[in-house]
């Protein structure tokens, strides 16, 4: 077992979070999440509606008597969905945990703190995790250049990022981004975080709701079988390398704009790959913690093994590199 000041702020068993993720993160593998003992989060813009979020968190509640989140991610778009409804639907759900991304929350933050709500927002830099806990969240996830998804532009990875974040923060850290077994945990933990967050690991288990051949393309991949686009657009995202990948960052390096690459990015496209398994169908998020995945465990066993495992780094192999003291 594991008591961080994580586990005791969340009140969750283990420091272990699922992070949001767009058409995976459903009450199904939140639940299962929760139930072993780590903190799920459902992805509330993955649900066409606030009204249809409600109904989510009320499946999942059906799923676990366990507590889990709700990541809401704030962007700016041509026609942004309503954001403040599926805030004020975490909230009239009575959810305790969020996880914001993307914008400053600050303005979310006003109805959530009264609501007895704790607030993890996602960040990439330090200087980002030092605004949002000036702000008033209750915890920072730092994600590093390996993650899947927005890693931003400054491509420093968690070897560096989880240290300088801990140094600079006095509320719990997580670890985001390369992280999908005990290995990882233990090193992340060493290097001041709090918690992990895993998506791609979460992704690539038995109660994900997406197709078994999406999953089978995980276990196959290895750290070369992802793909860096909108680099030109200053808004890069981690996505499986496949032929529209390629051709996104083929129009990119001519010249392209974003009108030139929308139809191939369309996330019409990508829920397409989940639901049929076709991972040609169009763009879809998966990091480079990828190259360690071999399985599809449910999970309750994929954090199980991850628990006896790191028990046994720490207890084992980092303790019998001690050397014998002199005259002991």
């Amino acid at each position: 077992m594991f008591k961080t000041r994580f586990t005791e702020t969340f009140g969750i068993e283990h420091p272990i979070v699922q992070g949001g993720m767009q058409w995976v993160g459903r009450a199904e593998l939140v639940a299962a999440v929760a139930n072993a003992g780590a903190l799920g989060h459902i992805t509330a813009l993955t649900q066409p509606t606030p009204e249809d979020l409600v109904k989510e968190i009320e499946r999942c509640r059906e799923l676990t008597d366990k507590p889990f989140g709700v990541n809401l991610t704030i962007l700016p778009a041509i026609k942004p969905p309503p954001y403040m409804e599926y805030a004020q639907a975490i909230v009239d759900s009575g959810v305790k945990y969020v996880e914001t991304a993307g914008n400053n929350p600050v303005e979310f933050l006003e109805i959530f703190k009264p609501a007895g709500i704790k607030t993890i927002h996602k960040a990439t830099t330090v200087r980002h995790a030092i605004k949002a806990q000036q702000i008033g969240v209750d915890a920072v996830s730092i994600d590093g250049f390996d993650c899947a998804g927005h890693p931003g532009e400054d491509d420093v990875t968690n070897l560096i990022l989880i240290p300088r974040a801990a140094d600079a923060l006095d509320i719990p850290l997580i670890a985001s981004g390369g992280i999908s077994d005990a290995r990882g945990m233990v090193a992340a933990l060493a290097l001041g975080a709090d918690a992990i967050n895993m998506g791609t690991r979460f992704m690539c288990t038995a109660e994900s709701p997406i197709h078994e051949k999406v999953k089978d393309h995980l276990i196959q991949a290895d750290e070369r079988m992802t793909d860096h686009i909108f680099r030109s657009f200053r808004n890069t995202a981690r996505v499986a390398k496949n032929s529209v990948s390629q051709e996104v960052i083929k129009i990119e390096k001519e010249g392209g704009d974003f009108e030139a690459v929308r139809e191939l990015v369309s996330g019409a496209r990508g829920k397409t790959v989940y639901e049929s398994g076709d991972v040609e169908a169009g763009i879809w998020s998966a990091g480079l913690s990828q190259a360690l995945i071999d399985d599809a465990p449910t999970c309750q066993e994929l954090v199980e093994r991850m628990i006896t495992e790191a028990e046994a780094i720490i207890n084992e192999r980092l303790s019998g590199l001690l050397a014998t003291p002199v005259g002991a």
